[in-house]
């Protein structure tokens, strides 16, 4: 029981190709599905169409197995038998199926007659069902198409920005080289967003650096261009091919553009990706032998311990700082005697106190860091703390009563605290100590005892009435200007010989990066500083480079860095590229007036 297939296809000149299969099986199938033995790729035909089988050596039968019959010799049937000797013409759809007898096998040639598309009937039928016959043809339509494209968005741009070339400002409304445009411009370059050609001077030529220089004149160079060029590790392979296209287009190395990328979406401008940071200073020291900036290429992975500027010694607003390393350990002497850990404790005389003030101070049940450390208007760093407004609400310098105005030594001058002292004691004589009664000073460590400490500091003892020993006792051990403050013994005749060491606080110990406290917000102060177990106003309280890492792991250091939450941090975070002696900016007032609309060209990027 053999059948032989014949599938017969014709080239594009008429030539027939014949491909046969013999099947030796009694039954075989036709039909749309690929798995048939005969199988018709036509829509005309159902996925299981028809079967053949063999009845004897010259007989077979052919059976519809769908709803839909077929062609035998020019008449639909469901079921016929044939005699394979006198052979028989089969039609399923557009096929023909030729059936004859060679030898002992059933032959069936099977070739597709006629394209659905070239019948007149069904040509017919496509125009009078259909909208064909109502466009125009494929080619017209596709040049109509390019046409207007070409129109919309080259001629009339271009149009447009001929027409407005010249012109100060563009009028409102819709004007078509806006087309063009990639992106809205971000908030720094909100302004120009109907100046167009402010930055874009010339047709079909990339935005210039004097384009830029126009309005960011004060804008300087990063360092010398030629130790730039210098500092940059050369480009690999891919690089140098980029570099020359981009030459053979008039776009050179090193435009503004290459970093400030705009037309990306209409919030900050981004910052510049950390490689174009990493191709100088990571492995600089190789390529410049003199340079004093050790090499640095991701936060997370490869960058050198911070070397915070520290106060080595006090000298009011002009105090001697030098950069130290955290590896060495630096302590700072801002001439204060601090210590944190008294006024932060939850159990001592302070936080007595503190429970007791807290009605009039608003304090809690102990001092926490808030409550001398006052943010300044930006969020971005703290306001030095003042003994006026931080300190003297415990540490009051009253020594005198008269009627209903209290009397009290000069902060910050100590000449005027020794005038003060003698005055005093040659006004009431060496029997009455200085005393302001149920108001005298107390000393915050021995209010638990109710005991008053009186403003002369010590001089109590010294009933002989000797003006001098009060003075000293004040700048001594125990004294008032003793406790808080370094007192050196080299101070002229007006101060009695003490001389009182100005005091330096540190408003910035990062020279080279920016920190923005604000930015912080959600932390808690003893999360980075570890002021409640210090115990010494030299005690460096910022935190160091693997404190920072236990958040910020790089631009690319999250999954080497097991971080429970990771910060990603390009160099662009902490510093600035054109950075100028007027850093750091103000960001929070620069992010309240772009938020509230007085200022939105201001772009955000002030840290400390």
């Amino acid at each position: 029981m053999r059948f032989l297939i014949r599938q017969i296809s014709r080239t594009a000149d008429g030539r027939e190709i014949v491909r046969p299969v013999t099947l030796e099986q009694p039954v075989i199938t036709v039909g749309r599905l690929a798995d048939n033995d005969i199988h018709l790729a036509d829509l005309a035909v159902t996925p299981r169409h028809a079967e053949i089988a063999r009845l004897d050596a010259r007989g077979i039968v052919v059976r519809a197995l769908d709803t839909l019959g077929f062609d035998v010799d020019g008449r639909t049937v469901m079921s016929v038998e044939i005699d394979a000797a006198e052979g028989a013409e089969l039609k399923f759809g557009a096929h023909r199926l030729t059936i004859g007898l060679d030898g002992d096998a059933v032959t069936i040639a099977v070739e597709r007659v006629q394209a659905l598309s070239d019948a007149t009937g069904d040509k017919d039928e496509q125009r009078v069902f259909s909208l064909r016959g109502l466009l125009p043809g494929k080619r017209l339509s596709a040049w109509a198409f390019a046409g207007l494209v070409l129109a919309a968005f080259l001629v009339a741009p271009i149009m447009t920005w001929a027409t407005y070339r010249a012109a100060p400002q563009r009028p409102a409304g819709f004007h078509a080289d806006s087309l063009w445009s990639s992106g809205a411009l971000s908030q720094a370059h909100q302004g120009l967003k109907d100046n167009c050609q402010a930055c874009h001077k010339d047709a079909f030529v990339s935005v210039t650096d004097d384009a830029c220089l126009t309005c960011h004149k004060d804008t300087h160079d990063h360092a010398d261009p030629m130790r730039l060029a210098a500092a940059k590790a050369p480009p690999g392979a891919g690089a140098r091919v980029g570099l020359m296209f981009a030459a053979a287009f008039n776009r050179p190395q090193g435009r503004c553009v290459e970093c400030h990328g705009e037309h990306e979406g209409a919030g900050p401008m981004q910052p510049a990706a950390q490689r174009f940071c990493a191709d100088c200073h990571g492995g600089m020291k190789e390529r410049l032998g003199d340079t004093q900036l050790l090499d640095a290429s991701d936060f997370g992975t490869a960058h050198p311990e911070f070397r915070p500027a520290v106060i080595v010694r006090p000298g009011g607003d002009h105090p001697v700082v030098r950069r130290i390393s955290f590896t060495a350990h630096p302590r700072e002497e801002n001439g204060l005697k601090f210590p944190h850990k008294l006024h932060l404790s939850t159990t001592n005389g302070v936080a007595r106190m503190a429970q007791t003030m807290a009605g009039e101070q608003g304090f809690g049940q102990s001092l926490v860091c808030k409550d001398c450390h006052t943010p300044d208007a930006t969020g971005t760093r703290f306001q030095p703390v003042d003994m006026e407004r931080d300190c003297a609400m415990c540490h009051s310098l009253a020594f005198d009563q008269i009627g209903g105005t209290i009397r009290t030594l000069r902060h910050g001058d100590p000449a005027q605290v020794v005038a003060d002292l003698r005055a005093y004691y040659r006004g009431t004589g060496p029997e009455r100590p200085p005393s302001l009664g149920g108001m005298a000073r107390r000393r915050p460590g021995d209010y638990a005892q109710g005991r008053t400490y009186y403003a002369y500091f010590g001089a109590v003892a010294a009933r002989g009435g000797q003006a001098e020993q009060a003075v000293r006792a004040v700048f001594s051990p125990g004294g008032a200007c003793f406790d808080c403050h370094s007192i050196d013994r080299q101070g002229d005749a007006a101060s009695a010989g003490f001389r009182v060491q100005p005091v330096s606080q540190n408003a910035r110990y990062f020279l080279k990066g920016w920190f923005d406290h604000d930015a912080h917000r959600t932390e808690t102060c003893e999360s980075c500083h570890a002021a409640p177990t210090s115990g010494s106003a030299g005690d460096l309280l910022i935190p160091d480079l693997a404190l920072c890492r236990t958040c910020h792991v790089g631009e690319g250091g999250a999954a080497l860095r097991r971080v429970a939450e990771p910060v990603a941090s390009g160099c662009a975070l902490c510093h600035s590229y054109h950075a100028d002696d007027g850093a750091p900016w103000s960001t929070r007032q620069r992010v309240a007036r772009i938020k509230d609309g007085t200022n939105a060209g201001a772009a955000r990027g002030g840290r400390r």
